[in-house]
């Protein structure tokens, strides 16, 4: 896969754009005021495989707030900040790693300078996030929708503003909640301007069909080289933001870290109550951090061959399965024992 070359910026210690890996990101849903809170929550997503974190930052009170959770958070802050340019000032003060802003919304020009110069200084990056459910009026009258192209000319005004302040760290975001609209979006905009790009449907919705949405929009556009990095937005836990997201990075080829289950859909083949051991493995294997292909296989039609093409593989058939290490067959065990046979042969060799 070819990746569309973007110029690169720094948000804390991590690289995003540049050919650098796809980065992973989450939002904190807590109130940004009760520090204990979100930084439990911060911990819980960075375990998660989360690589950078927003929070909102809707008044003083919580930009106050950010300086604590931005001193003792795992992972860079992102402070997402809505219309008041004092509260991007007073977030760069706290130690926000980069500012979601939209210059547009922020007032008159020396309000962007403002917020251009404090960034600049202090070499925090900006993302521009452009939402199809809120664009300016006036383009919006001209397109007659939030069309892709609409959305593309938002997001090429709030960029001129920045740069006619001589600011070019910038990152930028087009989000809708139709697919269709989030893909052609970020297609025009990838062939348009050379800043990273960050991924996502909005509003995608809860996990099932927020995950299946995200997959096909972000996917899309990872398949055809283009983002940098993603958020997966569930009406759910943030953690299972990360874990799809992750997933989604997995099928495209693009994280190679822990460890992949491959496992047969069933059929009336299926000589074992595969479903649940399946789901099973799945859950154990959310403690194995090697990068290693797991098969779990429920017949003896396909199952033995795709079991020797995995690191482990375990193959069933009439009450019982054939365990499989690198294509080696290393012992046959009871349907009642599998799952553990199976973890112990992948856990000995971690050891």
């Amino acid at each position: 896969m070819t990746r569309t070359q973007t110029r690169s910026i720094r948000v804390g210690p991590l690289t995003l754009g540049g050919g650098a890996p796809v980065l992973v990101q989450s939002m904190c849903n807590t109130r940004t005021t009760d520090i204990s809170a979100t930084l439990a929550q911060i911990e819980a997503l960075a375990k998660a495989g989360c690589a950078l974190v927003r929070v909102t930052v809707p008044d003083m009170d919580s930009a106050r707030a950010l300086e604590s959770i931005c001193a003792a958070s795992p992972l860079p802050v992102v402070a997402d900040i809505h219309f008041d340019y004092r509260l991007a000032l007073a977030s760069v003060r706290a130690g926000a790693a980069k500012i979601r802003i939209n210059p547009g919304n922020i007032g008159a020009p020396e309000r962007v300078r403002a917020v251009a110069e404090v960034c600049g200084a202090a070499g925090v990056p900006i993302r521009i996030g452009v939402n199809a459910g809120s664009l300016e009026r006036h383009i919006l009258e001209k397109y007659g929708s939030p069309s892709p192209e609409a959305m593309v000319e938002s997001a090429a005004g709030h960029m001129e503003l920045l740069h006619d302040c001589g600011f070019y760290d910038i990152c930028l975001s087009l989000k809708a909640s139709s697919v269709p609209r989030t893909v052609a979006a970020c297609r025009l905009a990838a062939a348009r301007f050379d800043c990273p790009l960050h991924l996502g449907v909005t509003e995608a919705g809860t996990a099932y069909m927020g995950t299946v949405a995200s997959a096909v929009g972000i996917g899309t556009l990872l398949m055809e080289g283009i983002g940098d990095t993603l958020r997966v937005s569930l009406t759910d836990d943030p953690v299972e933001e990360v874990r799809a997201g992750i997933a989604i990075l997995k099928a495209a080829g693009l994280h190679a870290g822990g460890p992949r289950l491959v496992s047969c859909p069933t059929c009336g083949r299926t000589g074992i109550d595969l479903i649940p051991v399946a789901r099973e493995v799945e859950r154990r294997l959310e403690n194995v951090h090697r990068d290693i292909t797991v098969a779990v296989m429920g017949c003896a039609v396909n199952g033995p061959g795709e079991a020797r093409e995995a690191d482990y593989g375990l193959a069933g058939g009439d009450g019982a399965a054939v365990l499989f290490r690198k294509g080696t067959v290393v012992g046959k065990v009871p349907e009642s024992e599998m799952v553990e046979a199976l973890m112990r042969l992948i856990d000995a060799d971690a050891t």
